[in-house]
């Protein structure tokens, strides 16, 4: 059974608790979820779908990042839930586990009592005519954890290398102020 948008209504609503401001970026993702689309379908392209992602910090601070083959460029680890995902953390290990090999008994949540994402993305993916996928948005709930002592094991097929990079290289200056202030930097 997949992620229902239930579940996806009460982790945006949480989300918009913990982080008002961020009221006015997520209309498109309100909006699909009023549609009722059936966001956790990877197939869902009228606007888009919802993917998990993982925020891994290593003892000294620095933020894993993959480079992603199919869109030749640095992200987080990541990706489209499944139906065998019963929740977005849940999904968002499993996609870390996936691409670099990091389980989720290597990995604490970091800041995180109730389930919620440290961050929330919402951005375009291009179209893939090998893939018969129009262009569409990815509504990417982003979980924060610490690894003690990583060991990357790459996902070949869809990752070609890793870094640890400092927080500042994180996709969005939102996400590297919210890694700063865990850090307490």
């Amino acid at each position: 059974m997949s992620i229902p948008n239930t579940h996806l209504r009460t982790v945006l609503d949480g989300y918009l608790c913990r982080f008002p401001r961020e009221a006015d970026t997520v209309g498109l993702l309100e909006r699909a979820l009023e549609s009722g689309h059936e966001l956790s379908s990877r197939k869902e392209f009228r606007v888009g779908h919802a993917t998990a992602g993982a925020v891994v910090l290593d003892p000294q601070g620095s933020v894993l990042m993959i480079h992603h083959n199919a869109l030749d460029t640095w992200l987080l680890p990541g990706g489209h839930l499944e139906t065998e995902d019963s929740d977005l953390q849940e999904a968002s290990l499993r996609e870390l586990a996936e691409e670099t090999g990091i389980s989720a008994d290597q990995v604490e949540a970091e800041g995180i009592t109730d389930a919620l994402p440290i961050d929330l993305d919402i951005h375009r993916i291009p179209a893939n005519p090998v893939k018969g996928e129009p262009e569409h948005w990815h509504f990417d709930f982003r979980y924060l954890y610490r690894a003690q002592e990583p060991s990357v094991r790459l996902q070949a097929e869809e990752v070609s290398d890793h870094a640890w990079r400092p927080p500042t290289d994180v996709p969005s200056a939102r996400l590297a102020e919210k890694v700063a202030r865990v850090l307490g930097s």
